[in-house]
């Protein structure tokens, strides 16, 4: 890992690492306040060796004093010198645990020796420190002149304690920097666990370093691109231009600009939208990116490639029951299929049609690759299609495009779930033109609640042919997506005539089925198919 890697963990584990420190700094002041407070008093004795008549003997009895005093350190925390303190002072202890109050030292080069004692209050500290000095005189005392004749070695107290102004513990600075320090290394060791833990997909390079991808675009979480109500796809362009539609319109729009770069001498012309499950709003990319591709000039097709699950008619308030499904069994022609939105001139929506029991075998039939190849010369194709996990029809869609763009869901799509779906097209040659990130957050990026199962797919590993029946057209005008501001949208849904005799490969090599002309264009623009 590099520094940038520690750092962007930090920044999106701040919160935990914060919430860390904050209950160490807590931790260090209930110890602060909770322990007993702490006095400590220093009282002060000499070593003397009798008396000098000549600076040799001084010489020479200093430098025994100094070697005594040594020796006299370890006398100095023994059993008889705490028992004589504990006999001055009265005290209800032992003199084992007095000994723990008190600490002996004896500065080098000197024949000092100086005693500190801590107990609970100023006032102990004092008389305990000048008790066990005069103690330590005593049984000296008695070790050089045990027949009470006298002894040239000696201790003499020097300086008595003098009252402590303050505890000496607990220490508050101390207590709190450690607190903090503490704090610090244990948020930063959670935040590197849960990314070892954590395999939601979170930031760019996660994507371009472990899986080799492009990242074609990020789309901000909105309010705007939420379902009203009756389940619509949003569609942000044509609303009102305030600040938050206004971003949303803009990453699109960067969106457009990166399919139209990709590939300067072959542009993508025919793009599967896709993502690993369900929710991560593939169908809401697909429906405003055909809208800003369209506004840009191009003649976009928006067909429904989502046959267990479409949206893509009524995101745009246009009739349903007819589509690609009757257009590749031969049932209707493409004219009869194709609606128009009204605010949107070069747009040409196709629905699902009527929903069929073997959905992957029809968007990978041979019918369906003619037809990709007859409207890509004219238009460009933007195909919703079903997340790659729980079914194949996304991967066999794309080894019929130019590719397919993934969309992942920021905070929430794992890393396995991508590699999933990145697998499901490798292995049929398909073409990955990109990951878009959606619902990327203003702040630091996070989870986005429960995050499981296939939803409304996972009923189609055993489909039952009565769902795909009684699928007609209906004719009540679909209701205006929520948040679409501009003039109501007119279906145009002609009654189907009946098909010609053959199927639509036969018709498509006759000529006999015509591509919708560009909007603008003179009924002489319309070209037959190939």
């Amino acid at each position: 890992m590099e520094l940038r890697d520690y750092l962007r963990i930090a920044r999106l584990h701040y919160k935990a690492i914060l919430t860390f420190i904050a209950l160490g700094l807590l931790t260090a002041w209930l110890v602060t306040l909770f322990t007993p407070r702490v006095y400590a008093a220093t009282a002060s004795g000499m070593v003397r060796s009798g008396v000098a008549e000549s600076p040799a003997e001084e010489s020479l009895g200093d430098t025994l004093a100094k070697s005594r005093a040594v020796a006299y350190v370890d006398v100095a925390k023994s059993r008889p010198v705490a028992q004589k303190a504990i006999d001055k002072l009265g005290l209800d202890t032992t003199p084992d645990a007095l000994i723990s109050h008190i600490t002996v030292t004896q500065p080098v080069q000197t024949a000092t020796i100086k005693v500190q004692a801590r107990a609970g209050s100023p006032s102990g500290a004092q008389q305990l420190a000048d008790t066990w000095v005069v103690a330590l005189t005593e049984q000296i005392k008695e070790l050089e002149d045990p027949a009470g004749k006298g002894s040239s070695i000696r201790m003499i107290p020097v300086e008595n304690a003098a009252l402590p102004g303050g505890p000496v513990s607990p220490n508050p600075v101390r207590n709190l920097a450690l607190g903090f320090l503490l704090g610090g290394l244990a948020g930063s060791a959670y935040a590197l666990l849960r990314s070892r833990i954590d395999r939601r997909i979170r930031d760019v390079d996660t994507v371009t370093r472990q899986f080799g991808v492009t990242v074609a675009g990020a789309i901000p979480a909105s309010e705007i691109l939420r379902r009203n109500e009756e389940g619509h796809v949003p569609v942000v362009f044509g609303g009102r231009g305030d600040s938050k539609r206004s971003q949303v319109v803009e990453s699109f729009l960067k969106i457009r600009t990166n399919l139209q770069f990709m590939d300067i001498d072959n542009p993508p012309r025919v793009i599967v939208v896709t993502s690993p499950l369900p929710g991560d709003g593939k169908s809401t990319v697909s429906a405003n990116l055909a809208i800003a591709l369209a506004e840009a000039g191009e003649s976009v097709i928006l067909l429904d490639g989502d046959l267990r699950h479409p949206v893509v008619a009524e995101s745009f308030g246009l009739l349903e029951g007819a589509g690609l499904t009757d257009l590749l069994t031969g049932k209707a022609t493409l004219d009869e299929v194709a609606q128009h939105p009204a605010q949107t001139p070069n747009l040409t929506v196709v629905g699902a049609g009527s929903i069929p029991p073997n959905p992957s075998e029809l968007l990978g039939s041979n019918v369906m690759r003619q037809l990709l190849q007859t409207l890509r010369r004219n238009h460009m194709i933007i195909v919703d299609a079903p997340p790659l996990l729980p079914v194949t029809d996304a991967a066999v869609l794309t080894a019929n495009a130019d590719g397919a763009l993934v969309v992942i869901t920021a905070g929430k799509t794992l890393d396995t779930q991508l590699d999933g779906a990145l697998t499901s097209l490798e292995q049929v040659n398909g073409h990955v033109l990109g990951v878009i990130f959606n619902r990327i957050e203003s702040g630091f990026a996070s989870g986005y609640g429960n995050y499981g199962g296939y939803g409304y797919y996972g009923s189609y590993y055993g489909h039952d042919e009565a769902k795909g029946k009684g699928k007609e057209a209906k004719a009540p005008a679909a209701p205006t997506p929520d948040g679409y501001d501009g003039p109501p949208p007119v279906a145009r849904f002609p009654a189907p005539a009946p098909p010609p005799p053959g199927s639509l490969a036969d018709r498509i090599d006759a000529g006999d089925v015509d591509t919708p002309a560009p909007a603008g264009a003179t009924a002489s623009d319309a070209r037959p198919a190939d």
